[in-house]
C-alpha cells in the first residue's frame, strides 16, 4: 500500500507527516528508518503520525526518529504538526491541544490569510532532579557542571528534562564544538538509561546563545525545538542568561522563554517542503 506523505521542518529539522486518518502504520518505527534515509529514502530526522486525538487535546502526536526509536516529545515537530493539521482545514481554532508522549502540549498559531507564519507551543513545566532526567544515582539533586567521563576524556554537563532528557555542555564555540564525536557517546552513555539528547551550547549575551546538537535517535540535527529549551534553561539555571532567550541555530533563531507561570514556552517558524507517496515496494531498506 502506498503512503501519501508531506515532508516539513521547523528551521531544518525535518520529518515526514503521515495523516493517520487515512493510513494504518503497522510498524511505524520500521517505516521511519525506512523513509528518513538520507539516500536511500526520502530522508528525514524522522516520521510523525497525525492521529486523533482524546479528552481536550484535539489530536496526538507520534514521533519516530530516524533511527525508529519512539521520542516522547519533539518542539520543532510540534509546530510543524500544528501547521500541518491547520493549513489542511483539519481544525479552523488558532489555539489547541495536542497529546504527546510527554503529555498534553497548547499550541498557539499566529495566521495570515489562512497561512500559519509561526507557532507558539507550551512546552510544559521543567525537571531538574536527577530521577526525572533520568540519570544514574541518587534520584534527587540536580546536575549541574556534573563531570562525566567520556572515553579518554572528562566534560561537564547539567541536565533537564522538558519531556525528554538533555545533557548540556558549555564550550567556547558551539559552531565548532565535536559534536560527531562526543554526540553518540554521551547519548548513549550508562549514565542516561533512556539514552539523552546532547546539546553543545555558547553564549553571545543574556539574551542570546548559539546551539548545536547531537539529536537522541537521529544524530545531528539543524536544529531542535526540545533541544532549544533544554540548552535555553540549562543556561537559565546557572545564570548565564536571561529567563527569556533566542536560540541560534544553523538557519536561524527561536525564542524560549521560561514564563512565571513555570511553563516553558518556545516559539518559531515551520515550513512545509514538498508532498509525495512512499510506495514500500520501491524501498530499498
Amino acid at each position: 500500500m502506498s503512503i501519501a506523505f508531506t515532508k516539513m521542518h521547523g528551521l531544518g529539522n525535518d520529518y515526514l507527516f503521515i495523516d493517520g486518518r487515512e493510513h494504518t502504520v503497522d510498524d511505524p518505527a520500521a517505516l521511519s528508518r525506512s523513509m528518513s534515509h538520507r539516500h536511500l529514502g526520502a530522508g528525514a530526522d524522522g516520521i510523525i503520525l497525525v492521529l486523533p486525538g482524546e479528552g481536550d487535546a484535539a489530536f496526538t502526536m507520534r514521533i519516530f526518529n530516524a533511527d525508529g526509536s519512539e521520542a516522547e516529545t519533539c518542539g520543532n515537530g510540534i509546530r510543524c504538526f500544528a501547521k500541518y493539521v491547520y493549513e489542511r482545514r483539519m481544525t479552523g481554532a488558532d489555539e489547541f491541544i495536542i497529546n504527546t508522549g510527554a503529555g498534553p502540549n497548547r499550541v498557539t498559531l499566529h495566521t495570515e490569510h489562512g497561512r500559519v507564519t509561526s507557532v507558539r507551543s507550551n512546552m510544559g513545566q521543567p525537571r531538574f532532579d536527577r530521577g526525572a532526567i533520568p540519570m544514574a544515582g541518587p534520584p534527587e539533586g540536580q546536575v549541574i557542571h556534573e563531570p562525566l567521563h567520556v572515553g579518554g576524556e572528562t566534560v561537564e554537563v547539567t541536565c533537564v528534562n522538558i519531556g525528554n532528557p538533555h545533557a548540556v555542555l558549555f564550550v567556547d564555540d558551539a559552531k565548532v564544538a565535536p559534536i560527531a564525536g562526543l554526540g553518540p557517546r554521551i547519548e548513549r552513555h550508562e549514565a542516561f538509561p533512556n539514552r539523552t539528547n546532547v546539546e553543545f551550547v555558547s553564549i553571545r549575551d543574556r539574551g542570546n546563545i548559539d546551539m548545536r546538537i547531537w539529536e537522541r535517535g537521529s544524530g545531528i540535527t539543524m536544529a531542535s525545538g526540545s533541544g532549544s529549551c533544554g540548552a535555553a534553561l540549562a543556561a537559565m539555571l546557572t545564570d548565564r542568561v536571561d529567563r527569556r532567550v533566542k536560540v541560534h541555530l544553523v538557519y536561524g533563531a527561536l525564542t524560549i522563554e521560561w514564563a512565571d507561570d513555570g511553563n516553558v514556552y518556545q516559539e518559531g517558524p515551520a515550513e512545509s517542503v514538498y508532498e509525495g507517496v512512499w510506495a514500500p515496494e520501491l524501498a530499498a531498506v
